[in-house]
């Protein structure tokens, strides 16, 4: 049986150069579908059985951030339920997996894929409790739903949003609103509760269908990087922003949560809006509260290493926490995850995963909970 390299499939990406019966196999990562952003990668291969694999990713150093295969490791599975990291390297400008399948398929990705069935499975089972609405914004561009749940009484004092996957190769961000969905519907979780009694929660799971369906890391079909649409978004080019914060503006909001992955940074950390101009003391020292109880609230979670200061330019106004922010006077913040590990707690076989990152989706209630009163 000869090797065979495919990605058609729900985010599969990745374009073929050259197979050989050896196992050398020469690949490009596939540009994002309507921008020219390289970062992605979800393949299967089939007919490797105890071959040993080279996969050249030959345009790897023109990635939009090549700094991101510095001490990274890809993800396999061959079930697509258990994944596990694969030895790879990049000399700045080739990054290379090498790895000897023990089975006849074997699936490659830049890190462990949230799919779209698993994205409706997780929406169906959130209904069926009796503190859950599920609630249809309106369409993508490609036609598909934007999907909202909203968690408890809606005529709690307090409106708590989430939202995931701005960003849809950032995958480790549905893997955490499962996880703080499930901390949050567990009736014997005592944040939880006591959450559902300060707030009312507006989460959505995955911002950018398309972008996440289609393979992209960055963009939705319209090549729109949708965390620097919220300024004037638009049914044209960014609907999902646009439905998104017209919903925000009916209910209002409290404390605003944006959950992203990095490709860089091997830590979990958060970036807030100190750039703003009119960034107040009481709003830094709420912000300064926030991550100081996360940090007890799981030990994935620190402040010493993140993005530097950076000093205001109208682009802030763009992006979703600053813009929040500004708009509604409230806490927001933009949660980081890594696509490697975390160097501060390593797990050589898993690396930062979706199960992890469920973890810490589920601790964020206690800061929340802290948030919420003050």
């Amino acid at each position: 049986m000869s090797i065979k390299i495919s990605s058609q499939f729900d985010a599969g990406a990745i374009d073929v150069v050259s197979v050989t019966s050896a196992g050398d196999i020469d690949v490009n990562i596939r540009k994002d579908s309507h921008a020219d952003i390289i970062q992605w990668f979800y393949f299967r291969v089939q007919g490797a059985r105890s071959t040993p694999l080279t996969i050249n990713f030959l345009n790897a150093g023109q990635a939009a951030y090549p700094d991101g295969w510095k001490d990274y490791q890809a993800v396999a599975s061959y079930d697509r339920d258990t994944w596990f990291r694969v030895p790879t390297s990049f000399d700045g400008d080739v990054m290379t997996i090498e790895h000897e399948p023990e089975y006849d398929s074997v699936y490659y990705a830049y890190f462990e894929p949230y799919s779209w069935e698993r994205h409706l499975s997780l929406l169906d089972s959130a209904q069926l409790s009796a503190l859950t609405q599920l609630v249809d914004l309106g369409s993508t561009i490609d036609g598909r739903d934007l999907n909202m749940l909203i968690v408890g009484d809606e005529d709690a004092p307090k409106k708590v949003w989430v939202i995931a996957r701005q960003h849809p190769g950032e995958t480790m961000a549905e893997w955490f609103v499962e996880g703080m969905l499930e901390a949050l519907l567990d009736p014997a979780d005592p944040f939880a509760s006591q959450c559902l009694k300060e707030a009312v929660f507006y989460v959505v799971p995955n911002m950018n269908p398309d972008g996440s369906v289609r393979g992209n890391l960055r963009t939705n079909a319209a090549g729109a990087n949708l965390n620097r649409e919220w300024n004037t978004p638009s049914m044209e080019r960014s609907p999902e922003v646009f439905l998104v914060k017209q919903k925000m503006l009916e209910t209002g909001c409290d404390l605003f949560l944006d959950i992203h992955g990095d490709e860089g940074l091997p830590y979990v950390f958060v970036a807030g809006s100190d750039s703003l101009e009119n960034f107040t003391p009481a709003q830094k020292a709420e912000q300064d509260k926030f991550i100081e109880d996360f940090k007890i609230a799981s030990p994935d979670f620190q402040s010493e290493f993140g993005y530097p200061d950076a000093p205001f330019t109208p682009e802030v106004l763009t992006m979703g926490s600053p813009h929040i922010t500004h708009a509604f006077d409230c806490l927001a913040l933009t949660l980081e995850m890594p696509f490697k590990d975390n160097a501060n707690d390593p797990d050589p076989v898993n690396g930062w995963s979706g199960a992890r990152s469920m973890k810490l989706g589920a601790a964020i209630l206690q800061p929340v909970l802290r948030t919420l009163r003050g």
